[in-house]
């Protein structure tokens, strides 16, 4: 999978504020371009790296990303992959929230429903072990955050107390109007 486009282009859309400032993207790819996965299966082990291919110009603003054809066989539906609606993280507003999102994006699939619990949930963001008081703050937090995933079009139902069911938002597709012109909302990067 190949990435073609500007540094303005990529700004844009991960929701920076200052879009003219490429540095940070580009200092960020570069930092992606030295990610190595190590991938063990049994006792044989495999290596790779998350890009395969990255070329920019700066004077142009042109930016070349290549996704490593394992990673992209991924994206494209030949493996297991999360789509997270980087909408729905833009419009959150707590970091409790962005985590749990991010885990039950994983977990559940759009337009489908899984039950869980709320100490699960406080899981998600404070993964060690808390006293009596703590977990009550953490409880009260999680229940904040299931408010703001209302809030992004996700349905949650407390069916018990501290048990919740929760379901992602159906997929959506993103259609030309009548002049050829995409809408924004939602924008996902795809292949060249």
């Amino acid at each position: 999978m190949v990435v073609k486009g500007s540094y303005r282009a990529l700004s844009r859309e991960i929701g920076y504020a200052n879009i003219d400032d490429t540095k940070p993207v580009r200092d960020c790819i570069e930092r992606l371009w030295k990610v190595s996965i190590i991938v063990q299966h049994g006792k044989k082990r495999q290596g790779f790296h998350l890009l395969s291919q990255y070329a920019s110009d700066e004077q142009d603003g042109k930016l070349y990303v290549a996704l490593n054809p394992l990673i992209a066989q991924a994206v494209m539906g030949g493996r297991q992959h999360v789509r997270i609606n980087m909408n729905e993280v833009r419009a959150l507003q707590t970091d409790p929230a962005r985590l749990i999102h991010q885990r039950l994006c994983g977990w559940i699939d759009p337009g489908k429903a899984r039950r869980v619990e709320l100490d699960t949930l406080c899981s998600y963001v404070w993964p060690d072990d808390a006293s009596a008081e703590a977990m009550k703050k953490r409880r009260q937090t999680a229940r904040r955050a299931l408010a703001e995933l209302v809030a992004v079009g996700w349905k949650v139902d407390e069916y018990a107390k501290g048990k919740w069911e929760i379901r992602r938002p159906p997929p959506t597709v993103t259609l030309p109007d009548a002049h050829g012109i995409f809408p924004q909302p939602p924008r996902y990067l795809s292949p060249a």
